[in-house]
């Protein structure tokens, strides 16, 4: 059985007090949910917070996650963070690829790859983002996007470890528009990317790895979401913000 994820990427914003408080809400109210069975929930804050997070949900059912990784070991690669360091923080997860980072911070698919390969050789699970842009979409490139994205970030991961990885399928044009992809829509990009997870590696590989869907998810249409045979989770962003909807949102899980 897959896991279900459910991760909450706080983007650039809350402070040490309101960090505080969202993340002590949110473990609190996972530790209530006596029936979640294999579901992980992940908060993912920016870096000056990971450790003050990590404080407040220490020894409670939530993991702890940051939004980004460099590839290198160490060096001089100014306001950058490896691995290790997040590692030794508390993180067990890490987004990778986000499609801010590849519009805003020209982030390549090669890119993804090799943060991809450095956390999951630190045994950290990365949660790769793929996607399209509503463009893309239009002009029925959608499959040949995401064969590109998915293949390169894979790109030298073999299948023992490639099990350690999330993929968080998050079609650009849906990301914080309040306009998410259709079920069915979602569902259809999850099953290609399989697919070509299959191809990859194995039809054990493809059905053994995450697969979560990013993208205006709400507690009013998760559900829906989370029903469909390929989708194994959600990657949150606004709606994380706000303990009350990210623990709904759990709950549907």
């Amino acid at each position: 059985m897959r896991t279900t994820i459910i991760a909450g990427n706080w983007k650039m914003n809350m402070d040490r007090e309101s960090g505080e408080a969202l993340a002590g809400g949110v473990a609190g109210g996972v530790a209530e949910m006596d029936s979640l069975v294999n579901t992980e929930v992940v908060l993912c804050p920016p870096f000056p917070l990971i450790p003050i997070v990590g404080a407040c949900i220490r020894g409670s059912k939530v993991k702890l996650g940051a939004q980004n990784v460099h590839n290198e070991a160490s060096g001089a690669y100014t306001g950058e963070v490896s691995t290790s360091m997040l590692a030794s923080v508390g993180c067990t997860y890490v987004i990778v690829g986000h499609s801010e980072r590849r519009l805003m911070f020209a982030e390549s698919d090669l890119d993804v790859c090799y943060k991809a390969n450095a956390a999951v050789s630190a045994g950290l699970r990365p949660i790769i983002c793929v996607g399209e842009t509503e463009a893309e979409r239009e002009n029925g490139r959608m499959e040949e996007v995401l064969r590109r994205q998915v293949r390169t970030a894979l790109d030298g991961l073999f299948d023992f470890n490639v099990r350690n990885a999330v993929i968080a399928y998050e079609p650009i044009w849906a990301i914080g528009t309040g306009n998410p992809a259709t079920p069915d829509q979602a569902d259809a990009a999850h099953l290609f990317i399989r697919e070509l997870v299959r191809d990859i590696y194995s039809g054990e590989v493809a059905g053994d790895i995450s697969i979560i869907y990013g993208g205006s998810i709400k507690p009013d249409n998760v559900g829906e979401l989370l029903a469909r045979p390929n989708i194994d989770g959600g990657l949150v962003g606004g709606a994380s913000l706000d303990a009350t909807s990210f623990l709904d949102i759990i709950r549907a899980a």
